[in-house]
């Protein structure tokens, strides 16, 4: 397995290229599975803030008809918390999702929802609290066209803000000198 596997994360407002990070193996293998499942595929971003962040992954979202559980779905586990130090909420981080301290001390992260950063300053508090699991590394002005969107009061966007697909991106295999069969003899 790739230690900091890529994926594209196709939306109805552009592409976002996200690399996982690997001192957070809990969260980034149930990245992977997820993916491989096609489980994001059709899935709205749910809350959008601008100047804070954008959340995604419930699968609630898929069906318009449960608009008022949006933000409450996923699978039926958690993943536990994972903080690494070096992880922060800079702009463009993915952080796990998770419900609130009272109902989860141990800060235990959604088995499916994430939120990507839009504004560092609006979030720094947020540091230590949620498990900072991958960033963005090309796309950041993805991240703005979808923090602009107009939201209603439950900050749900008006119009449809949807995850297409995310697919991994594949890696080019290096190729050492020894097995180059194109060199002359």
């Amino acid at each position: 397995m790739i230690q900091e596997p890529e994926f594209d994360i196709v939306t109805t407002h552009g592409t976002m290229r996200v690399k996982l990070y690997s001192k957070t193996p809990k969260h980034r293998d149930n990245f992977v599975k997820l993916v491989k499942e096609n489980y994001y595929d059709g899935v709205r971003f749910h809350r959008v803030i601008e100047g804070f962040m954008i959340q995604t992954g419930d699968p609630y979202s898929r069906d318009t008809s449960m608009i008022s559980r949006w933000g409450q779905g996923g699978p039926d586990y958690t993943v536990p918390a994972e903080f690494v130090n070096e992880y922060w909420h800079k702009k463009g981080a993915l952080a796990a999702a998770r419900k609130g301290d009272m109902a989860n001390p141990t800060k235990a992260s959604s088995g499916s929802q994430f939120y990507i950063v839009h504004d560092e300053n609006a979030c720094l508090h947020l540091d230590g609290q949620y498990s900072i699991f991958g960033e963005v590394i090309d796309g950041l002005n993805v991240i703005d066209r979808i923090a602009v969107v107009p939201t209603d009061m439950y900050d749900r966007p008006y119009e449809d803000v949807i995850i297409e697909t995310i697919r991994p991106v594949v890696a080019e295999p290096e190729v050492s000198e020894a097995a180059d069969t194109t060199k002359a003899e």
